[in-house]
C-alpha cells in the first residue's frame, strides 16, 4: 500500500455555510441600529433582533408595566419612527431578518411591512421569521398576552397573510429552544415542538382562509428554531430524530410529498442554561462543542445559527463578546473541512440506534399530546411536566450525579482575566433611556393625527371581534402612527389577559429524600411551618428557577404561596401582608433588579410587612452592595446551584426573624 493517495468521498464542491447570527438588540433603535450595522460588517450574513420586554407584551415605554424594563433585554420599539430608526441604512430587501416575537409578532411584522412599503420595497422580496410561537411562552418563558384561543387566532392570521402577501417570509418558528431551557428532556424537546406545529397547521386548515390545494405551502413556510446542549452526540441524535418526524408529518398527516416543502427548516441559538458564571471562560468551550450537535451531521444540519457569548450568565454581552461568539461560528465554517463531506454519521451504528430511540420516544410522546387533545388543551400538564423534568436536572447536579465544570467539579480557580474589568465586563443599560424614550413617545403623538390613530384602533377592535383577518387593520394602524401599547390595549380589550399554570400543582419534587430533615424542623416549627412568598415584579417571564425554589420549598415543609409572573410592586407587598408571609424571594434576571427591587421594598414597608427579603437571578458582583443597603437580607445568582442548602438558608433566615419578634 506504499505511495496509495486515499481517495476520500469528498463533496464536489463544499456545502454553503449556514447563516449566521448573533441575537442583538439594546437600549434604543438607534443603538441597536449601529449595533447591526458593526455585526454585518463583521460578516454575519443575517439579522437576528432582540426585543426589550414591554414590546414583547405590547406595552409602550410610559407605561406604568414597563417601569425598570425598558431597554434591557432587547429593543424598545413602540411606533414605526423606531422602525426606522433600527434598519436605517440597511437594505431589508437583502436582509434576511429574524425577530424574536410571540405575542406580539402581528404588531412587529406589521411596522417592519410598513417600513417596506415606505422604501418601495416589494412585500415578495422581504426574507426573514418572526417566531410566533405562543404555546412555548405558556410553557416556559412567560411573555404572553392574550389566551390560547385567541393567541392561536392570532398565529393562524398571521400566516395565511404571509403565505398570501410575503411567500418568503416564515410566519412562524416553533421554538424548542426555550422547552430545553425549562427542563425537556431531547424526546420532550421534540414531541412538544412538533405538537405544537400540528396544533398551528390544523387550526390553519379548519380557518379556510388558504384554498386546499394550496395548503403545503403553508407546511413548506413552517421553521423550527432549536436548542443544541453539551451532550452533542445526543443532540445530533435529537436533530435527525427531529428530521425523520417532521417528514413523516408532513407526508402522513397532510400529504406533503415535495421535497423543498417538507424539509425540516431550522435554525439554532446553542444552550444557555449551560453557562455558568463561575469560571466563565468555560464557557467558550461549551459554546463551540454545543455548535457540533447542530453543524456535524450534514443531513440534520440547521440553516442557520446564533451562539450565546461567553458572559451571559453574568450580564449583557458586549460588542465584543458577540464578536467573539460570530468569530466561532466563521472558524467552524471557514477554517474547518466540516462542509466538505457527506452526512459523516451515514452508517454509524451509534448513531442510527441513538436516532431511533430517539424518534420512538418522541413519538410516543407526541402521541399522548394528540391523544390529550392537542398541545393547546394540554398546557397545564406539559407544564407540570417540564417543572418535574427540570426538577430532575437541578438535583442531579446539586448531587454531582450530573458534572459541570466549574460548578460542582474542578471548581478551584484562579481569578479569571476576563473579568478583571469588574462591571465593565458586561454591558449595562444607561437607566436615563428609559426617561428619553417617554420624551420620544410625548413627540410622537403630537406629530401623528389623532382622529387617523383614533379610527385605526377602532377599526382593529371591529375586526377583532367579527373574527376577521387581523393583520390588514394592524398594518393600517402601524402606517398612521400607532403604538405598541396601543394596539396590545386594544386586543386585551377584545380578548382579555391570561395568566398561565406555574406548574407546581401536585407537590412534586427531586429533592424529597434530601430535605426530609428539613421538613421536619418546618413542622415543628414555633408558630407552624414558614410561610414563603415568591415574587417575579416586572415583566420578566423567565420562571424557571423561581419554580425549582418553589417545588424544593414545599419539599422542605414549607408553604409556598407563588402566584406566577408579572406582579407590581404594591401587589407584591399586599400578598405578603395578606399571607402573613414569613420570607419574600424576588427573582428577577431582566437586568431590571436595581428599579425593581427597591420598589417592591419601598411598598412592603409601606405596607408595615417586615420580614426578610431575599433576591435570586442574574444580579452582578458590582450591583449586590447596592441591593444590600436597600434592604436585602441575601442574594442567590446561579453559582448557588444547591438549592437544598438555599431552602436551609431560608429556613434559618425565618427561624431567627420569629425569635427576634418574640423578643421585640
Amino acid at each position: 500500500m506504499t505511495g496509495k493517495k486515499w481517495e476520500y468521498p469528498r463533496l464536489e464542491r463544499p456545502d454553503r455555510p449556514w447563516m449566521m447570527r448573533t441575537y442583538s438588540g439594546h437600549s434604543n433603535a438607534r443603538r441597536s441600529n449601529e449595533l447591526y450595522r458593526m455585526n454585518l460588517a463583521k460578516g454575519q450574513t443575517g439579522l437576528s433582533i432582540a426585543f426589550d420586554l414591554p414590546t414583547q407584551i405590547g406595552y409602550d415605554p410610559d407605561q406604568p408595566e414597563a417601569i425598570g424594563e425598558v431597554g434591557k433585554v432587547g429593543v424598545p420599539i413602540a411606533h414605526l419612527g423606531h422602525m426606522r430608526q433600527l434598519f436605517e441604512e440597511i437594505p431589508i430587501e437583502e436582509m434576511n431578518t429574524s425577530m424574536t416575537i410571540n405575542a406580539s409578532s402581528s404588531w412587529i411584522l406589521a411596522l417592519y411591512l410598513a417600513l417596506a412599503e415606505e422604501r418601495s420595497v416589494p412585500l415578495t422580496e422581504l426574507k426573514g421569521t418572526t417566531q410566533n410561537d405562543i404555546v412555548k411562552e405558556y410553557l416556559s418563558r412567560g411573555t404572553f398576552i392574550f389566551p390560547p384561543e385567541a393567541s392561536r387566532r392570532l398565529i393562524v392570521d398571521m400566516i395565511c397573510f404571509t403565505v398570501n402577501r410575503v411567500p418568503q417570509w416564515n410566519p412562524i418558528n416553533i421554538c424548542s429552544y426555550h422547552l430545553q431551557e425549562a427542563g425537556a428532556t431531547p424526546h420532550q424537546e421534540i414531541a412538544y415542538a412538533l405538537a405544537t406545529a400540528v396544533g398551528v397547521l390544523d387550526a390553519v386548515r379548519d380557518a379556510e382562509q388558504i384554498p386546499e390545494h394550496r395548503f403545503n405551502e403553508v407546511v413548506g413556510r413552517i421553521s423550527f428554531f432549536c436548542n443544541a446542549g453539551i451532550r452533542f452526540i445526543e443532540e445530533t441524535a435529537k436533530m435527525r430524530a427531529f428530521t425523520a418526524l417532521w417528514a413523516e408529518i408532513t407526508r402522513d398527516r397532510y400529504g406533503v410529498t415535495e421535497p423543498n416543502l417538507s424539509r425540516f427548516r431550522y435554525g439554532v441559538q446553542v444552550n444557555s442554561l449551560g453557562l455558568t458564571e463561575q469560571q466563565p471562560e468555560n464557557n467558550v468551550a461549551r459554546i463551540v462543542l454545543e455548535s457540533l450537535g447542530v453543524t456535524l451531521s450534514r443531513d440534520a444540519r440547521a440553516r442557520a445559527l446564533q451562539l450565546p457569548a461567553w458572559n451571559e450568565a453574568i450580564g449583557l454581552p458586549r460588542p465584543w463578546d458577540q464578536q467573539w461568539s460570530l468569530r466561532i461560528q466563521q472558524i467552524l465554517a471557514l477554517e474547518t473541512d466540516l462542509l466538505e463531506y457527506p452526512d459523516i454519521f451515514e452508517g454509524s451504528k451509534v448513531m442510527e440506534s441513538l436516532t431511533e430511540q430517539m424518534i420512538r420516544a418522541a413519538r410516543s410522546e407526541l402521541n399522548e399530546v394528540t391523544e390529550g387533545g392537542g398541545v393547546f388543551a394540554m398546557i397545564d400538564e406539559l407544564k407540570q411536566r417540564l417543572v418535574h423534568s427540570q426538577s430532575v436536572r437541578t438535583q442531579r447536579i446539586e448531587t454531582g450525579e450530573l458534572t459541570v465544570v466549574g460548578v460542582n467539579a474542578f471548581n478551584e480557580s484562579e481569578p479569571s482575566p476576563l473579568l478583571q474589568g469588574g462591571s465593565d465586563a458586561h454591558l449595562t443599560v444607561d437607566p436615563a433611556l428609559e426617561s428619553e424614550l417617554k420624551q420620544d413617545l410625548t413627540e410622537w403623538r403630537k406629530q401623528r393625527s389623532s382622529e387617523a390613530v383614533e379610527a385605526a384602533l377602532r377599526n382593529l377592535a371591529t375586526v377583532a371581534r367579527a373574527g376577521e383577518n387581523i393583520m390588514e387593520a394592524t398594518i393600517a394602524l402601524a402606517r398612521v402612527g400607532g403604538t405598541t401599547g396601543e394596539w396590545g390595549q386594544v386586543l386585551r380589550t377584545v380578548f382579555g389577559e391570561y395568566r398561565a399554570p406555574t406548574g407546581i400543582q401536585g407537590g412534586f419534587g427531586a429533592r424529597t429524600h434530601h430535605l426530609t430533615t428539613q421538613m421536619s424542623r418546618s413542622r415543628g416549627l414555633q408558630g407552624g411551618p414558614p410561610r414563603l412568598l415568591i415574587a417575579k415584579p416586572g415583566l420578566d417571564g423567565h420562571s424557571n428557577g423561581a419554580e425549582q425554589i418553589a417545588v424544593a420549598a414545599r419539599d422542605g415543609g414549607f408553604e409556598v404561596i407563588y402566584p406566577g409572573i408579572r406582579l407590581t410592586p404594591p401587589e407584591i407587598a399586599a400578598i405578603a401582608r395578606d399571607e402573613d408571609v414569613d420570607i419574600v424571594g424576588i427573582s428577577i434576571l431582566s437586568g431590571s433588579h436595581l428599579q425593581l427591587v427597591p420598589a417592591v421594598l419601598r411598598c412592603l414597608k409601606d405596607a408595615s410587612v417586615d420580614v426578610p427579603v431575599i433576591v435570586g437571578g442574574i444580579v452582578p458582583v458590582s450591583d449586590e452592595p447596592t441591593l444590600y443597603d436597600a434592604g436585602v437580607t441575601r442574594i442567590y445568582t446561579p453559582k448557588n446551584y444547591e438549592i437544598s442548602v438555599i431552602i436551609e438558608e431560608m429556613f434559618e433566615l425565618v427561624e431567627t426573624h420569629r425569635l427576634h419578634r418574640e423578643h421585640s
